[in-house]
């Protein structure tokens, strides 16, 4: 009887057998996109209403301005740009030309990575074929992805350097995450994470961290075998928490709870800007980027989840371990020359409302806790959108204090929540 070649024997190129080319599309160095994902949130009950396809319609042809996978979603997204800024000035503009349009239906605008209350097994999917394929293979995980993120691509000039950069922001992705976490609710329970929404996107087949490759033809052997065994149908269902964008040429972070305002999501966009061209210079130089290995990635990621704020997290591959508001203060400071090149130093500087105010997960919990309510975190979600900023504890207390009204001129106590809401149904 012949003995069978072991797994780990087979030669390297059995791994590329149903290769897939990924044609890497060329990108300006450092350029950026920025994509942020807004609840529908109605006015008197503060729940969410399944309003997308409607609103939609009503907005037209708009760049800006995008449908995403729930109906309680609107995405806003900036074109290709070289500055934080600039990105930042298509959102707020889409923003604007989307307020005129919601507001007749008594819709407001917010954002967090999970709703405080809302019902996920309520939440309607957009009518697109990807969608459907995906809630039908994934059932009750996919039924259940009633969150927002906020997305940031980074133009890379050269398609050699994308997944060494890859793995090396892998040794801060955490502490972006930690940054961003916005979500210790589910379904109005509060759960003790402070990024409950990284937990569930997980879930997902293709989601989470990424494998770390070692070259391009690596990545296009394995998407080749995830094609070639159904596993997806092309690139864009790798749902992986940081992932290459050939289509547009870029290197894309997407494990970021969607941001509360507009003041903290310039914050996310330099901090990831600035750490891209750091890495890339580095690559310039002929340094090696450092790359943590996967169990410290997977370790991170939950203890990000977990702790937030006070993660201690593993910050290199020899497993120093450090506070993440010490790393990240200490990365504002070397990364400043970094932003300064780029014209984002404003917006990096911006981070340091987060550490001061803290995260919008302990601003929310704190204002819930202190109202006895969850619909107090929705109204300060709302209060914050409005404001631009993060609110800072004496000011959360204040408008807990005030009843935090939804609507500061003709305030509207909230209406029993129906199981669906819907356009339609609240629009006279």
């Amino acid at each position: 009887m012949t003995p069978t070649t072991p797994a780990f024997t087979r030669p390297h190129h059995a791994r590329l057998l149903h290769r897939e080319e990924l044609p890497f599309a060329h990108s300006e160095r450092s350029t950026l996109g920025v994509e942020w994902e807004l609840q529908l949130v109605d006015r008197d009950s503060l729940d969410l209403r399944q309003c997308a396809a409607d609103i939609l319609r009503l907005v037209g042809d708009d760049p800006n301005i995008h449908g995403e996978m729930m109906l309680n979603t609107i995405e806003l997204v900036s074109g290709a740009r070289h500055t934080v800024a600039e990105c930042m000035e298509d959102i707020a503009l889409a923003y604007g030309r989307l307020l005129p349009v919601v507001r007749p239906l008594r819709v407001e605008l917010a954002s967090a990575g999970t709703h405080p209350f809302a019902d996920p097994l309520v939440q309607k999917v957009t009518d697109a074929e990807r969608y459907a394929r995906l809630v039908d293979r994934t059932r009750l995980w996919g039924h259940q992805m009633l969150i927002f993120g906020t997305h940031v691509h980074v133009g890379i000039e050269d398609r050699d350097k994308v997944l060494p950069i890859l793995s090396a922001l892998l040794t801060r992705a955490a502490h972006l995450q930690c940054l961003s976490a916005s979500s210790p609710f589910w379904a109005g329970a509060s759960t003790g994470y402070a990024d409950n929404r990284a937990m569930m996107f997980q879930q997902l087949p293709t989601a989470g961290a990424p494998h770390q490759l070692d070259s391009w033809a690596e990545l296009e052997g394995f998407v080749g075998d995830m094609v070639h065994t159904g596993v997806i149908e092309d690139f864009t269902e790798v749902r992986w928490d940081v992932r290459p964008s050939p289509r547009l040429g870029t290197i894309e972070m997407r494990f970021c709870d969607a941001a509360t305002n507009l003041a903290e999501l310039a914050g996310i966009a330099a901090l990831t800007q600035c750490l891209v061209e750091d890495f890339s210079r580095r690559l310039d130089r002929g340094e090696q980027l450092d790359a943590l290995p996967p169990w410290y990635v997977n370790e991170n990621k939950w203890r990000s989840a977990r702790y937030g704020m006070d993660a201690i997290l593993i910050i290199d591959s020899a497993g120093t371990e450090e506070l993440v508001t010490d790393t990240v203060t200490r990365m504002l400071t070397e990364l400043a020359p970094v932003a300064a090149d780029l014209g984002c130093e404003k917006e990096l500087d911006s981070v340091r409302l987060t550490l001061e105010a803290g995260a919008s997960y302990q601003r929310q919990l704190a204002a819930a806790t202190a109202a006895g309510s969850n619909e107090a975190a929705m109204r300060l979600l709302l209060e914050e959108v409005r404001a631009g900023r993060p609110l800072t504890p004496a000011e959360i207390t204040a408008l807990v204090a005030d009843g935090i009204h939804p609507d500061p001129v003709t305030p509207a106590p909230p209406s029993p929540k129906p199981a669906l809401m819907t356009c339609r149904n609240r629009s006279k």
